[in-house]
């Protein structure tokens, strides 16, 4: 059955060949080539304060390819958690957060190295700051829930493995003016960020579910209480 998409790499050149192995392994999933089937996405990842950048655009063909969609409803959050606990660095402070870890490890882990493609959720800098205030306790877990859509940032697809990385076929290459799109990238996180503070006042201590409130009321995997698909 052919499933072909299109995605987008930023970047600050022309990736033509991705390279399997290249890249940072504390990226959210770990090593790996990440993308976005947004191209204006693609264009603010790719700037930086100094450089110009590249949205580099590809046909990816999934046909062959085992896919982990952490957003198509057989997962939830705290899922999505896991993974990024095991990859990105985290400053784990407080008894509560290093506690949250470890029964987040145990209680929902997914074996999601076994893939070629990961589908999910990208930890921008404001949505990496929600998780870590989870972790400590600060924000409850419908609160992350419902902060994972703020600035509408989409899901990114990431080539795990090496048969994932050949099935890129690139296209063309669209150039990204630092000066248009880097404030367009702090513009967004500055977003999400107003979004999320606004969010956040409309809670209530008594009825939201906390980290300490799940690990004392022992929730899993299967608890219901979970949504497994979140809407924006």
């Amino acid at each position: 059955m052919e499933n072909k998409i299109t995605v987008y790499h930023g970047s600050s050149k022309v990736i033509e060949k991705p390279v399997f192995g290249l890249g940072n392994p504390n990226n959210d999933y770990g090593l790996g080539f990440y993308c976005t089937e947004t191209i204006e996405l693609a264009k603010e990842w790719a700037c930086s304060t100094e450089t110009d950048g590249y949205a580099n655009k590809y046909t990816l063909d999934m046909s062959a390819l085992s896919v982990l969609s952490l957003t198509n409803g057989n997962y939830n959050i705290l899922n999505w958690l896991f993974v990024l606990l095991e990859n990105r660095k985290f400053r784990i402070g407080g008894d509560i957060a290093k506690q949250a870890k470890s029964y987040i490890s145990e209680n929902f882990a997914v074996d999601y190295r076994q893939y070629d493609i990961i589908k999910g959720y990208r930890a921008d800098d404001s949505y990496f700051s929600f998780a870590t205030a989870f972790l400590n306790n600060t924000i409850s877990v419908s609160q992350l829930e419902k902060a994972m859509v703020l600035g509408k940032l989409g899901e990114q697809v990431v080539a795990m493995s090496e048969k994932g990385i050949e099935a890129f076929q690139f296209e063309e290459a669209f150039r990204a003016p630092k000066e248009v799109y880097y404030p367009k990238k702090l513009a967004r996180d500055t977003t999400a960020r107003d979004e999320f503070r606004k969010e956040k006042s409309r809670g209530s201590l008594l009825t939201e579910k906390y980290i300490l409130d799940i690990m004392r009321e022992g929730w899993k995997n299967d608890d219901e209480r979970l949504q497994r698909i979140i809407l924006g």
